[in-house]
């Protein structure tokens, strides 16, 4: 059990990441408000104080977030692929902006934004979101922690385990092994695990962590903490 009392303000709460988040959260006995676009209150998890707005317009939600608090932002479209380029940039990264600008009216001291590994051959627009995503909360100076995942393994999220063999075989090449790493897949149990360690251990100033951290980490809060300052 980590510690417990931390006040969260969760974005994307009702998302494939964002209610396994907010679910483990309460079990760990942090205060959990979770922002949820009208039509979606049936679907976040027990145990959070519904927030009701709109991600893309900080007016709606930003007098619900506190001085103090962890801001876990993990809006973003659904099933990412190349052909919904566009809304990487009117979803994901707009919602970032508007996350950001409810962050620094409130005064929160710790970010935490799920971002995506790269560089990698496909997917460029999102990658090249999230990147501008990260430069906002560089420069706005709030603590933040980046958690750059490639693909979370989990219920109806499982296609790319096929390719597992083709990862094992990636390692043993030099010429490839850098990028399997980079690009690692990790679980939804890691993922959380990961995040959750992020919200009980705030950064100070900018933390990333990669794949091989999320991966590393895993159950190990002591290997996830040297691997982020490495």
């Amino acid at each position: 059990m980590g510690q417990v009392g931390r006040e969260i303000f969760l974005t994307g709460a009702t998302g494939y990441i964002g209610s396994a988040l907010a679910g483990e959260l309460v079990r760990r006995g942090h205060r959990v408000r979770a922002l949820v676009r009208a039509g979606s209150e049936g679907k976040l998890p027990a145990g959070c104080e519904l927030v009701r707005g709109d991600a893309l317009h900080a007016d709606t939600y930003a007098h619900q977030v506190s001085r103090g608090d962890t801001l876990v932002h993990l809006v973003g479209v659904a099933h990412p692929n190349p052909k919904k380029a566009a809304q990487f940039r009117t979803v994901d990264l707009a919602s970032c902006v508007h996350a950001v600008q409810a962050a620094r009216r409130a005064g929160v001291r710790h970010f935490i934004y799920l971002s995506v590994a790269r560089p990698a051959p496909i997917m460029q627009e999102y990658q090249a979101s999230r990147a501008q995503g990260e430069q906002l909360l560089i420069q706005s100076g709030i603590p933040s922690t980046f958690v750059r995942p490639w693909y979370v393994l989990g219920p109806g999220h499982r296609w790319p385990a096929v390719l597992i063999p083709l990862y094992a075989l990636a390692h043993w090449y030099p010429g490839t092994r850098a990028g399997a790493e980079r690009l690692a897949l990790v679980t939804l149990e890691q993922m959380m695990r990961t995040l959750a360690w992020a919200v009980e251990n705030p950064a100070s100033e900018i933390r990333v962590l990669e794949p091989r951290h999320i991966r590393r980490g895993f159950g190990d809060p002591e290997v996830l903490r040297r691997a982020a300052i490495a």
